[in-house]
């Protein structure tokens, strides 16, 4: 499988239909949308300024954004990869692009928000070296979220 990258930003359409497929996850795992009303003002797509889209044959397969959390401070949102598609390696590789373009860009610690039940995603953290830590805003209000950092 041959997967290429483009670096976009938060308004490309690929990676909106992704934010799309990501919001209906989030919502179906936490019981409704009702449930996330409070946090998603702060997951639009639009405020993701650097995103990665993986791309198979010229169709958007997984994304990955950052977002400036502080100064030194750079949160990972909206990884992805479409489930006919996982199990190649694409959010390993994702990560890997993330964190260096936050290490290019000045970072020093990157921080993230999942949940227990992901348990594919929390397994790939660990192993590229994130260690959980305590919830921070605006996590630190949402039941059931677990955070995460690395540092760089």
């Amino acid at each position: 499988m041959d997967i290429s990258f483009r670096w976009t930003n938060g308004s490309d359409k690929a990676f909106h239909d992704f934010y799309l497929k990501t919001e209906e996850f989030y919502s179906s795992i936490v019981g409704g949308r009702k449930n996330r009303e409070a946090f998603i003002p702060y997951n639009i797509s639009e405020s993701i300024a650097d995103v990665l889209i993986a791309e198979s044959d010229g169709i958007a397969v997984g994304c990955g954004g950052l977002k400036m959390y502080s100064r030194n401070a750079i949160e990972i949102k909206r990884l992805w990869v479409d489930k006919e598609y996982r199990g190649n390696h694409i959010a390993t590789e994702i990560m890997e692009r993330l964190e260096d373009r936050a290490e290019r860009e000045g970072c020093t610690r990157l921080i993230l928000q999942t949940r227990p039940s992901m348990e594919e995603a929390i397994s790939l953290y660990t192993k590229r070296g994130y260690k959980q830590i305590d919830n921070y805003p605006p996590y630190d209000k949402l039941e059931g979220a677990i955070c995460f950092e690395k540092r760089i």
